[in-house]
Parts: C-alpha cells; structure tokens; sequence
C-alpha cells in the first residue's frame, strides 16, 4: 500500500474515533442547551449550508493548486471547531463551533481525488471504500465511550477529548506527500461536467437517493431518547452498532461492482428505517443503526461511479460538485425532519421509507451503465 495512504487511513481513523464522539449526541446537546426539535432542525440546516458553500471552490483548487494543502487546512481547521465548542458555554458560541466543523466539508472532495490518485494497483471502489472505512471503524470506538461519560460529566466534556484527537489526527495528516497537479485536457474545459448529459443524469438520481435516506436520520438520536425513552449509554450502544455498520458494510459492499451495490445500500438503510419505526426496544434499534451503514457506504460508491464518467483533470471538481448536491440536500431535509417531527415524531419514517422505495427504482432503471472495472476513464 502506497505511505500516502497508510498516514491518510491513520488520520482517518483517528479522527473517526473523535467525530464517532459527538456527530450522533449533536442534536441531544443542542437540546439540553435550550433548542426545541424545530430549532434544532434550522440550525443542521445552517450546519448544511456551511458544508455547502465550499466543495466546488475546493474541489477546483484541488485540480489547480494540488490536494495536499486542502487536505492539511480542512484537518486543522476541525481541531479549531473543536476547541471552540468545547469552550462553548452558551448555545450560539456551541452553533459557532458547529458551523467551523461544517465548513471543513471541503476536505471530501479532494480527499477523494487524492486517494484515487494514489490508489496503485487498487480499484477506485477499493480504496474509496477502505478509506471511508478506516474512518468508519474509527468512529465505531467514539459513541459508546461518549456516552458514558455524558451521563456522569455531562456531554460537554467529551468535546474536550475529541480536541486532544483531533489534534493527533492533524499531525498525522501533515505527515502526507505531496502530488503532481493534473494538467487538464485543452480540448475540454473542467466545467464542462456541467453539459455532461450522463453525469447531470446521475446527479439527479444520486440526488433524490441522498434525500430518501437521509430524511429520517436528522431526528432519530432525540427520538430514541426523548421519544422511546433511551438513556445515553443504551444510545451510545446503538450509535456503536451504527458506526460498526458503516465500517462492515462499507468495506464489503465496496468489494461489487458499485452500480450493483448502490440499490443494496439503498435497501439497507430502508431497513434501518423499518426498524426504527415498527422497532421496539435496544436490540431492534441496534440493528436498525447497524444497518444504517448502508448510507455512508453510498457515499464512496456513488463516487466510484461518477468517476468514470468524467476526465481524470476534472475529478476534484466532479467530488466537489457532487458534495454540493449532498450538502444542498442536508441544508433542505434537517428542517423538513423537524417540522415533520413536531407534528409526530414517527412521521418521518414511513415518508422516508416510501421515498427509498421508488429512489432504487429510479436508481436501476436510470444510472448510466458506465462502470468499468478496470477503473479507466470516460469522457
């Protein structure tokens, strides 16, 4: 395995672990700092738009001025979130230092370009999938501790642990070399992915999978807690089983063919939201999160395919415009999630469900039959 790698897989790993510390607690903190669930909506839309704001500029500078800056100034501006929520005694100070962490969403698509640039001998499924699954296998070790200590020092001091984390994670990272800049092919501009017939294609279908299974998700730790009446530890636990999943079933469904293993990871996460709904007690909400690591699996899977329906010079800018659309869809849905949630706290569930259903229709019937497994590019 190339060094780049081994240090980016580290990284990855341990900031899991720091991320897996809080991203689940996030709305039942917001709530204990005085947020009701159609507040707490607004502000993961607000944390949305902080993501949104970003991935195209980034993924451009990726392709122009090389990955590896990107990638060090993403990871140290995510300890500087950190610290500042840590510090955070009131609510706006805390949405402050959630905003800076939303901002550092930049990272993903030259994070991908620069994995897929040094994948070797590996396909572009392969390592998009282990890497994410390093970092899934990471925040697998975070929830359960987290929600330990919540319960008997209060939430507040896990941020404190994940700044010491992040901040290894940093050094780690700064440890990565860097890469030649791609010089692009004259005869095609780098925009001009956005008059790619097949790839406009797939961002509409890619975009509309991203919703279906990410509208029943912005609300379920506070309706674990709030609604089923779950302690911290138990939703520790589930987190734990969540983040198992992601890494299991991220790495394992990165072994296919990635247009085969995108309505699977569809269906999983149906089954999450199956469970969770018709779900009654730990285990069944355990398995529901465990399942649920269908969604970040999507994630790299979506890439892989994507990536062959674009020039290698227009790579960065293809993760970035793809991050765009998800990062459009998590400023839209969290609001959704929380009125919805206002009027019955079950009523996301079976809405997501029947929205999943016809996304993997949608997704077997429309996405471009392009993948190659030998991983070389189209135009």
């Amino acid at each position: 395995m190339n060094r780049n790698l081994i240090f980016i897989a580290l990284a990855l790993f341990t900031w899991g672990i720091g991320e897996g510390m809080f991203a689940n607690f996030q709305p039942i903190y917001l709530m204990q700092l005085g947020s009701d669930p159609q507040q707490i909506g607004v502000i993961l839309s607000l944390f949305g738009a902080a993501m949104a704001v970003t991935h195209i500029p980034a993924g451009y500078l990726a392709d122009k001025f090389g990955r590896r800056p990107l990638l060090v100034a993403a990871w140290a501006m995510g300890f500087v979130s950190a610290l500042t929520m840590a510090l955070a005694t009131t609510l706006p100070w805390f949405v402050t230092g959630m905003l800076i962490y939303g901002l550092t969403a930049f990272v993903s698509s030259p994070l991908s370009s620069y994995v897929t640039a040094a994948r070797g001998e590996w396909t572009i499924g392969q390592t998009l999938t282990l890497t994410s699954g390093m970092f899934n296998l990471g925040m697998a070790l975070g929830p359960l501790a987290s929600g330990w200590i919540g319960e008997r020092y209060g939430l507040r001091s896990t941020y404190y642990i994940v700044t010491v984390l992040f901040a290894a994670s940093t050094v780690i990272m700064y440890q990565i070399q860097d890469q030649p800049i791609e010089h692009h092919d004259s005869s095609a501009s780098r925009f001009s992915i956005l008059s790619n017939a097949r790839f406009v294609l797939f961002l509409g279908v890619m975009g509309f999978a991203v919703f279906s299974m990410y509208l029943a998700q912005p609300l379920t730790p506070n309706y674990i807690t709030e609604t089923r009446g779950l302690s911290l530890t138990d939703a520790g636990f589930i987190f734990t089983a969540g983040a198992l999943g992601n890494a299991l079933l991220t790495i394992s469904l990165g072994r296919f063919n990635p247009r085969l293993s995108y309505p699977i990871a569809q269906a999983l996460v149906g089954f999450f939201v199956l469970c969770l709904w018709k779900g009654a007690g730990l285990g069944w909400f355990a398995a529901g999160y465990f399942l649920l690591g269908g969604f970040r699996a999507a994630r790299p899977l979506a890439s892989a395919q994507a990536r062959e329906l674009v020039r290698e010079s227009q790579m960065g800018l293809t993760f970035g415009v793809m991050e765009t659309v998800n990062a459009i869809i998590f400023i839209l849905t969290p609001t959704l999630a929380g009125f919805l949630f206002t009027q019955n706290p079950s009523l996301p569930y079976p809405l997501s469900l029947g929205l999943i259903a016809v996304s993997i229709v949608a997704t077997l019937i429309l996405l471009p039959r392009v993948f190659s497994h030998k991983d070389e590019p189209h135009a």
